[in-house]
């Protein structure tokens, strides 16, 4: 089974975001997920950056990288799935990467392979976390024709 790792600049602290995250998690069954969360470096970029490239490269020797940006390709929830089912055929290893609250540092930028957006609207960075577990969730329901998207 292929696993999508999704690595978060700081911790989630939010009980209740925290017990909506594990009700998403659960219901993914495939691909599964692997959440990992780096130090922050009071918002420089370029050292949470440093640590996320860390973590990649302790994952994979070749991966495929998705920064979460607000300025990154924008897709609807149907055409997501596609992407991440295409996505994921072609690749070893697929890690997504939420920045600090500064975003991303260059460093880690010119490592991805793509940007992609979950909204032109900013979100809390808790909030873009579980919007995009929640994606993940609704990426697979769309893939198996289960009727959560409607």
């Amino acid at each position: 089974m292929k696993s999508i790792h999704l690595i978060c600049v700081g911790k989630l602290k939010e009980k209740k975001t925290l017990d909506l995250e594990q009700d998403f998690l659960k219901r993914i069954r495939e691909p599964n997920l692997v959440i990992h969360e780096t130090k922050t470096f009071q918002e420089d970029v370029q050292l949470e950056g440093a640590e996320v490239l860390k973590k990649i490269d302790s994952l994979s020797k070749s991966p495929h990288i998705v920064a979460l940006t607000e300025k990154g390709q924008s897709f609807d929830s149907p055409k997501f799935s596609e992407w991440l089912t295409q996505t994921l055929e072609h690749s070893g290893c697929l890690i997504f990467v939420i920045g600090g609250s500064k975003g991303h540092g260059e460093n880690l930028l010119a490592r991805a392979q793509e940007e992609i957006s979950l909204s032109k609207l900013t979100f809390p960075h808790q909030f873009a976390r579980l919007l995009f577990v929640e994606q993940l969730y609704r990426a697979q329901t769309l893939r198996v024709g289960h009727p959560y998207h409607k």
